[in-house]
């Protein structure tokens, strides 16, 4: 059932991130309840589409009221970790803040999810993905040498330097917690985090091998390493960096008996990209994927989010699995004894009030009092 199983991880709602890191608690087995206000909260999908609100149930509580309050210091009783992701200081204005929850359970771990951070100039004011990265030089760097950056979805700092490094930022402090006995503040920071995304990149720098935006062989500045057109308006992608791939490329695609210009020498790279293109155009993508896909060329066609999940390699390993009717990625990465959960739709607040409280401590009589007085539901 996975290998957080038995790990208590209250949820408090938000967008991204958040979500995010608690799904992938989730979906490794962690029992995770998620507080939503009573009132409709944002949601750009219907229910069913939430797909990171997968694996876990709901419950609808007014932190605003001293019955809330008391509700959440409750469950924090026996709780092993927290989520939030309001910005600094809303959770202390609401008795909520990490000092009150760690005297209630010194064991604790509270996960703290913001863009900027705690603390410093830009801590209290709102920001996108876009902006967290930008401060970082992670969205400078991505894009073509002469052109404006291109956005990454909001896979950087949301999700990559965002939920990504909540997530391991708490099972670090929950491991060091089966040691010292004490919880503690994790405060992840999606500025942070892309910031550290782009570690290498700044080792790059130092040895001056970083040019900017477009320039380096992985960026796309290679004529071996990029994606190409093919005739029917598709794309694949080449990766061909190493010598022997390389040569592998020009054999299967004709090119080894060809004068072609020397890959060493950049300033050959565009007459040697042109050559490439023009020889990509001439077949369909799925011709190029018979042809090269079982190749050690590094290759692989451009697949769209429709395509993706009927790929042979993703249907022989499961990447992806249908719940209700909608194909979403399967959990990851995958253990060989703690198989992660199977994916399960959330439950919204109000469903089953007796279902999310289960294994909280809660007696019947205690939850339709709850729901009664209508502290939760």
């Amino acid at each position: 059932m996975g290998a957080l199983q038995g790990l208590k991880v209250i949820e408090f709602a938000g967008l991204a991130p958040g979500p995010f890191a608690a799904m992938m608690l989730a979906d490794m087995g962690a029992q995770v309840l998620r507080i939503d206000r009573p009132q409709t909260r944002f949601r750009p999908l219907e229910p069913r589409f939430n797909l990171l609100d997968r694996n876990r149930r709901a419950i609808a509580v007014d932190i605003k009221t001293p019955q809330g309050v008391e509700l959440v210091r409750r469950l924090t009783q026996t709780a092993d970790a927290l989520i939030e992701g309001f910005r600094p200081g809303v959770m202390e204005r609401c008795g909520l803040g990490p000092d009150e929850l760690l005297a209630v359970n010194p064991r604790l771990v509270y996960g703290r999810m913001t863009g900027w951070g705690q603390d410093g100039p830009l801590a209290r004011l709102a920001g996108h993905d876009i902006n967290y990265i930008a401060l970082t030089g992670a969205l400078d760097a991505i894009g073509q040498a002469g052109e404006p950056p291109v956005l990454p979805l909001n896979l950087v700092g949301d999700l990559g330097g965002g939920g990504m490094y909540l997530a391991f930022g708490m099972m670090c402090a929950l491991w060091e917690s089966t040691r010292s006995g004490r919880g503690q503040v994790v405060d992840a920071a999606m500025v942070d985090g892309a910031a550290s995304l782009m570690t290498m990149f700044h080792g790059f720098l130092a040895a001056g091998k970083w040019q900017g935006r477009g320039t380096s062989p992985t960026a796309g500045a290679a004529p071996y390493y990029g994606v190409y057109e093919t005739s029917d308006g598709q794309y694949i992608s080449i990766g061909s960096a190493e010598q022997p791939f390389y040569v592998e490329l020009l054999r299967v695609t004709g090119l080894a008996d060809e004068e072609l210009p020397d890959r060493a020498d950049r300033r050959e790279w565009p007459a040697l990209r042109e050559r490439l293109a023009a020889v990509f155009r001439t077949k369909t993508r799925d011709e190029w994927d018979t042809l090269l896909g079982q190749t050690d060329i590094c290759f692989a066609p451009v697949l769209t989010l429709q395509e993706a999940p009927q790929h042979p390699h993703h249907r022989a390993r499961n990447t992806y699995v249908e719940i209700d009717g909608i194909m979403q990625p399967a959990p990851a990465p995958r253990s060989s004894r703690t198989k992660a959960k199977t994916p399960s739709a959330g439950v919204e607040p109000g469903i089953d009030l007796a279902a999310a409280l289960e294994g909280w401590g809660f007696s019947a009589t205690e939850i339709e009092v709850l729901r009664s007085s209508g502290t939760a539901s």
